[in-house]
């Protein structure tokens, strides 16, 4: 039979487009502050947000006898008319917002209009509790007690405080970028987070990003017609292997477009990498009559009357801004994200590994474990019925004796039956990668103590993970302690890393840790995966002959010789058949 919905079960749907976890309450009570013409807002939060989130501003406030009608569903001061909503110039317009937070929350709320004393009331369940006075200043106070308290089933898809806590950083953030001219604190559960006072954007990238961001910027400022586009992009040494720092604004809003991020990837093609993805925060400035921003509750989607317009003049303008890179190509080194690999001298062999004065290395030997390998990445899933069904090498040996590097990449050896070419950089990860897997259980892992501890500085989001991961890196050979606010000395690393680029390391292993559910089987693999990636040797490192020995010695003795823990193959064999055919000889 159909009915008609109650209305509180309707404010419940309603207030799941707008309200999905903390970050999305900030966002809906940061925008208010901004449309308010607020200079200075602070934001407290506890349990990631879940327990409380407190937003105080300084803005125009609500007048005593608008307060009841500031929190009814599609109250706004925003718009009056259906032309309205193609005008837009505020963050807000729908007066959706703090209904729906009323809904799933208890609410309380003092504010004061200019030359007008305070008022305060308090929501429940959506219940509004009658106006009174208060003591306040200018500006308006709002606290959210218990989110989703009346709706269990939302509150158990919540991640953990400190998982829900980051997204509130990446939230806050995102405002500091669009209006680095606003002063911005944040405080969780206790601790001052973010203190950002009113600067220039340059500034402001390095506060709410790292200090690392300083001297690292390429500023861009074009102007085309009516379009105009400003901000700075990161050179390449901000390179990640994973999107998330990839700031497009539209009018100081913050957007998701993936017609303009492609714009931004396109000019970038020439200096990256498949799958790098570089820091860039700009601002696109357009007439408000040539984007329509009521496409979504979130607001974070928008249509625009000429996409592809929209699209070259930030492909053109990103180009002009990175000449000073692509001139210098010729004379440019990238830098390397990874780690160098310092081979130890003396090998010492362990069980399952050979001498390398031995003669030569059986392949015959490891094929069995080849075919009973499961690669750790879904995505190399694919590759498992390869190794079932993969036919056995046929006979012969590396020969140790007889071993060359091409191109700095590759190792070559004949063997009896033709030629095998492996992989040093997958090859050394693969090796790395079953090391850190035992260490997990064993603490067996190796480390060298750094002459002079390193101090290193987090993201406060980033910062909050690593104590999450922290007694796992501990088990792979890094000791740290805590230094301060957001702050850590390294005093060692594992014995297979060169020092200088223990950062970088740790940040991608804190950006696959993040990214566990998707792509592995646990977060254990995740950061071993990440570490071995990146600390293991990289095309482009030249390795001595007893190098390239000591690495195949050590590929032999692991479990998985075949493929690297992302399910890329290590080894290529060319029978003496297949050389044949090419050369016609048969």
């Amino acid at each position: 039979m159909i009915k008609e919905l109650s209305e509180d079960l309707r404010s419940k749907i309603s207030a799941g487009e707008v309200v999905e976890r903390p970050a999305s309450v900030v966002k809906e009570l940061v925008e208010n502050s901004l449309d308010a013409g607020a200079t200075q807002i602070s934001i407290v939060v506890e349990k990631g947000g879940q327990q409380l989130i407190q937003l105080t501003d300084n803005g125009c406030g609500i007048p005593g006898d608008e307060l009841p009608i500031a929190f009814k569903r599609y109250s706004t001061s925003k718009i009056a008319t259906v032309d309205d909503l193609f005008t837009i110039d505020t963050l807000g317009f729908r007066g959706e917002a703090l209904a729906s937070i009323t809904s799933v929350s208890e609410v309380n709320v003092v504010s004061a209009s200019e030359n007008s004393d305070g008022f305060e009331m308090s929501i429940t369940n959506g219940e509004l509790g009658e106006v009174q006075p208060a003591p306040a200043v200018k500006g308006t106070s709002i606290t959210i007690r218990n989110l989703f308290y009346n709706t269990p089933a939302r509150k158990k898809f919540l991640k953990s405080p400190r998982m829900e806590f980051r997204k509130v950083v990446e939230m806050v953030r995102r405002f500091a970028l669009g209006y680095p001219d606003r002063a911005f604190k944040l405080v969780s559960d206790g601790r001052d987070i973010l203190n950002l006072q009113s600067e220039d954007l340059e500034s402001r990238i390095v506060h709410v990003m790292d200090p690392a961001y300083r001297d690292q910027l390429l500023p861009i400022n074009f102007t085309k017609s009516d379009y105009s586009l400003s901000g700075f992009l990161g050179n390449l040494n901000l390179v990640r292997t994973r999107p998330g720092e990839q700031y497009i604004f539209l009018n100081n809003r913050f957007i998701q477009n993936r017609l303009m991020n492609s714009g931004v990837y396109q000019a970038y093609r020439s200096l990256l990498n498949r799958g790098e993805y570089p820091f860039f925060a700009v601002n696109l400035f357009v007439p408000h009559d040539q984007v329509d921003v009521n496409v979504h509750p979130m607001k974070l989607e928008v249509r625009f009357k000429d996409e592809w317009r929209i699209y070259h003049v930030l492909k053109s303008a990103v180009e002009e801004a990175l000449n000073p890179i692509i001139n210098t190509i010729p004379d440019f080194e990238k830098p390397d994200l990874g780690a160098q690999f310092d081979f130890p001298t003396k090998f010492i062999p362990q069980e399952g590994q050979t001498n390398p004065d031995q003669e030569g290395l059986d392949l015959q030997s490891t094929t069995d474990s080849a075919i009973n390998f499961q690669p750790a990445v879904n995505r190399a899933k694919n590759y498992a019925s390869q190794l079932a069904t993969r036919p056995e090498p046929n006979s012969g040996k590396v020969d140790l004796e007889n071993i060359w590097q091409i191109h700095s990449k590759y190792i070559v050896s004949p063997i009896s039956s033709g030629l095998v070419i492996i992989d040093q950089h997958v090859a050394h990860e693969r090796i790395l990668f079953e090391e850190a897997m035992a260490a997990f259980d064993t603490n067996a892992m190796a480390a060298q103590t750094l002459l002079f501890p390193e101090v290193i500085e987090f993201p406060p989001d980033d910062f909050s993970t690593l104590l999450d991961v922290l007694p796992y890196l501990e088990k792979m050979g890094f000791r740290m302690k805590k230094f301060g606010e957001n702050t850590v000395t390294i005093e060692a690393i594992p014995s297979e890393m060169s020092w200088g680029n223990e950062k970088n390391i740790i940040r991608e292993m804190l950006d696959d840790y993040l990214e566990t559910q998707k792509k592995y089987a646990s977060f254990q693999e995740a950061l071993a995966a990440s570490f071995s990636c990146k600390a293991a040797v990289k095309a482009g490192d030249v390795l001595t002959v007893e190098e390239m020995r000591e690495l195949v010695n050590r590929l032999f003795g692991t479990k998985h010789p075949y493929y690297c823990p992302h399910g890329r193959p290590i080894i290529v064999q060319l029978s003496m058949d297949e050389l044949d055919r090419r050369f016609e000889r048969i």
